[in-house]
């Protein structure tokens, strides 16, 4: 996967870069509720050029925004939802993660976010702030599949 500079919508851009995605990617999005940042999500979403696929999407997908608070579960919730996240994932795509800024409610750790990952098969690799309440963190599987 490159990073590209020419989106459909230029001045979102940097969204694509900072979630090292390229124009035309399949995303599918996950966990999406009423406390998301539409100002991320509706500018990557424009920037890529493509409507994001839904929960009920069965397609080959390039990555996957999974949007998770802690009221959404423990450890082992987050688990499941990783390994559900997994199941469209073209091989070696990478599920970003976004969870609330330590400073937000819902923030889950960094460690909880690294035991998940590892139980579903997956390494944490980096972080972007993508907004003022969110961060999102890189999953990639730990073994390609």
């Amino acid at each position: 996967m490159s990073n590209s500079a020419s989106g459909k919508n230029p001045d979102n851009n940097h969204y694509i870069a900072e979630l090292e995605l390229a124009v035309g990617d399949v995303i599918q999005e996950l966990g999406w509720d009423e406390d998301i940042d539409f100002e991320f999500r509706n500018g990557l979403e424009d920037a890529l050029g493509e409507e994001f696929l839904t929960e009920e999407d069965q397609e080959p997908v390039d990555a996957v925004l999974l949007w998770w608070r802690s009221d959404d579960g423990d450890i082992a919730d987050l688990t499941d939802a990783l390994e559900d996240a997994e199941t469209n994932l073209d091989e070696r795509a990478p599920i970003w993660l976004l969870v609330p800024r330590a400073s937000q409610s819902g923030h889950v750790s960094p460690t909880d976010i690294s035991e998940a990952a590892k139980v579903a098969g997956f390494r944490a690799t980096t972080t972007a702030g993508v907004s003022k309440e969110w961060l999102a963190t890189r999953l990639e599987p730990a073994v390609a599949h």
